[in-house]
Protein backbone atom coordinates (compact mmCIF):
# COMPACT_ATOMS: atom_id res chain seq x y z
CA UNK A 1 0.00 0.00 0.00
CA UNK A 2 0.87 3.50 -0.57
CA UNK A 3 0.09 6.43 1.67
CA UNK A 4 -0.03 10.36 0.73
CA UNK A 5 -0.17 13.19 2.76
CA UNK A 6 -0.92 16.64 0.96
CA UNK A 7 0.33 20.16 2.18
CA UNK A 8 0.37 23.51 0.79
CA UNK A 9 -3.27 24.86 0.35
CA UNK A 10 -4.29 27.53 1.83
CA UNK A 11 -6.47 31.16 1.27
CA UNK A 12 -5.08 33.37 -1.49
CA UNK A 13 -6.10 36.17 -3.64
CA UNK A 14 -6.74 36.07 -7.98
CA UNK A 15 -3.86 36.01 -9.49
CA UNK A 16 -1.43 34.83 -6.81
CA UNK A 17 0.39 31.32 -6.23
CA UNK A 18 0.84 28.08 -4.90
CA UNK A 19 2.61 25.31 -4.46
CA UNK A 20 1.38 22.05 -3.29
CA UNK A 21 3.27 19.12 -2.05
CA UNK A 22 2.39 15.14 -1.58
CA UNK A 23 4.29 13.53 0.32
CA UNK A 24 4.30 9.58 -0.51
CA UNK A 25 5.04 6.12 1.83
CA UNK A 26 5.14 2.90 1.77
CA UNK A 27 4.97 0.87 -0.70
CA UNK A 28 6.54 3.63 -3.36
CA UNK A 29 7.84 1.32 -5.74
CA UNK A 30 5.13 0.16 -6.96
CA UNK A 31 3.77 3.88 -8.05
CA UNK A 32 3.34 3.85 -12.13
CA UNK A 33 1.78 7.17 -12.23
CA UNK A 34 0.83 10.34 -9.36
CA UNK A 35 -2.22 12.61 -10.06
CA UNK A 36 -3.59 15.60 -8.69
CA UNK A 37 -7.83 15.78 -8.89
CA UNK A 38 -9.62 18.33 -7.16
CA UNK A 39 -13.40 18.58 -5.99
CA UNK A 40 -15.15 22.04 -5.50
CA UNK A 41 -18.67 22.30 -3.02
CA UNK A 42 -21.66 20.60 -4.97
CA UNK A 43 -19.00 19.28 -8.00
CA UNK A 44 -17.96 16.15 -8.39
CA UNK A 45 -13.89 15.55 -8.51
CA UNK A 46 -12.00 16.40 -11.52
CA UNK A 47 -8.43 15.35 -13.01
CA UNK A 48 -5.96 18.55 -13.07
CA UNK A 49 -2.73 16.55 -13.78
CA UNK A 50 -0.97 13.62 -13.94
CA UNK A 51 3.09 12.40 -14.03
CA UNK A 52 4.65 9.53 -15.01
CA UNK A 53 6.46 8.46 -11.61
CA UNK A 54 9.45 6.64 -14.09
CA UNK A 55 9.81 8.49 -17.24
CA UNK A 56 8.20 12.29 -15.90
CA UNK A 57 6.16 12.77 -18.66
CA UNK A 58 3.08 14.97 -17.72
CA UNK A 59 -0.81 15.64 -18.48
CA UNK A 60 -2.88 18.18 -18.04
CA UNK A 61 -6.43 19.25 -17.75
CA UNK A 62 -7.23 22.19 -19.92
CA UNK A 63 -8.53 23.72 -17.46
CA UNK A 64 -5.14 24.27 -16.09
CA UNK A 65 -3.13 23.74 -18.65
CA UNK A 66 -0.51 26.58 -18.87
CA UNK A 67 -1.00 27.74 -15.21
CA UNK A 68 -0.32 24.56 -13.28
CA UNK A 69 3.03 22.73 -13.09
CA UNK A 70 3.30 19.42 -11.75
CA UNK A 71 6.66 17.92 -10.57
CA UNK A 72 8.08 15.42 -8.77
CA UNK A 73 11.22 14.04 -6.70
CA UNK A 74 11.66 10.68 -6.58
CA UNK A 75 14.45 10.39 -4.29
CA UNK A 76 11.83 12.64 -1.50
CA UNK A 77 8.93 10.26 -2.67
CA UNK A 78 7.13 13.72 -3.28
CA UNK A 79 5.15 15.32 -6.27
CA UNK A 80 4.54 18.80 -6.53
CA UNK A 81 1.69 20.87 -8.21
CA UNK A 82 2.43 24.83 -9.08
CA UNK A 83 -0.05 26.69 -9.49
CA UNK A 84 0.15 30.04 -10.73
CA UNK A 85 -2.40 32.99 -11.60
CA UNK A 86 -4.92 31.27 -9.82
CA UNK A 87 -8.71 32.51 -10.19
CA UNK A 88 -11.60 32.15 -8.63
CA UNK A 89 -13.15 28.34 -9.95
CA UNK A 90 -9.57 26.76 -8.71
CA UNK A 91 -11.20 26.94 -5.62
CA UNK A 92 -11.60 23.22 -4.27
CA UNK A 93 -10.03 20.73 -2.34
CA UNK A 94 -6.72 18.84 -4.27
CA UNK A 95 -6.20 15.28 -3.41
CA UNK A 96 -2.99 13.68 -4.74
CA UNK A 97 -3.66 10.16 -6.05
CA UNK A 98 -1.06 7.31 -6.81
CA UNK A 99 -1.49 4.29 -10.04
CA UNK A 100 -0.35 1.25 -8.96
CA UNK A 101 -0.74 -0.16 -12.65
CA UNK A 102 0.47 0.41 -15.85
CA UNK A 103 -2.18 2.51 -17.74
CA UNK A 104 -1.79 5.57 -20.48
CA UNK A 105 -1.08 8.49 -18.82
CA UNK A 106 -3.83 10.20 -20.25
CA UNK A 107 -6.26 7.99 -18.63
CA UNK A 108 -7.66 9.80 -15.76
CA UNK A 109 -8.99 6.85 -13.98
CA UNK A 110 -7.43 3.79 -11.86
CA UNK A 111 -6.12 5.98 -8.91
CA UNK A 112 -5.84 3.60 -6.13
CA UNK A 113 -4.64 5.46 -3.42
CA UNK A 114 -5.41 8.79 -1.92
CA UNK A 115 -4.43 11.33 -0.10
CA UNK A 116 -6.75 13.22 2.60
CA UNK A 117 -6.94 16.79 0.75
CA UNK A 118 -5.76 20.19 1.14
CA UNK A 119 -8.37 22.94 0.58
CA UNK A 120 -6.97 25.59 -1.72
CA UNK A 121 -9.40 29.05 -2.06
CA UNK A 122 -9.19 31.87 -4.41
CA UNK A 123 -10.80 34.98 -3.13
CA UNK A 124 -11.32 37.40 -6.40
Amino acid sequence: QVQLVESGGGLVQAGDSLRLSCAASGRTFSIYDMGWFRQAPGKDREFVAAISWGSGITYYADSVKGRFTISRDNAKNTVYLQMNNLKPEDTAVYSCAARLRPMPIVVGSGYGSWGQGTQVTVSS
